[in-house]
């Protein structure tokens, strides 16, 4: 799985984010448009592309894209 595509797919559940803003360290729930509504596009976003299905602890012990991305990975 290509990082730069998964910070690409991350960036699609964000209106006002640029994929250039975000990187596999970002702290994502820092962001200013995170939501329960952003996680919830999240976990739509994980399952359309990967057919992966976090839940919710999945993302609420992630801090950083990387963790997201980890989480993907290992399912």
């Amino acid at each position: 799985m290509d990082e730069s595509k998964f910070l690409e797919n991350f960036c699609t559940i964000f209106d006002d984010v640029e994929v250039g803003d975000l990187t596999m360290k970002t702290h994502f729930k820092e962001l200013d448009e995170w939501s329960s509504l952003a996680a919830l596009g999240l976990l739509a976003v994980v399952c359309d592309e990967y057919d992966v299905e976090l839940n919710y602890d999945d993302i609420k012990n992630a801090v950083t894209i990387q963790d997201i991305y980890n989480n993907v990975i290992n399912h």
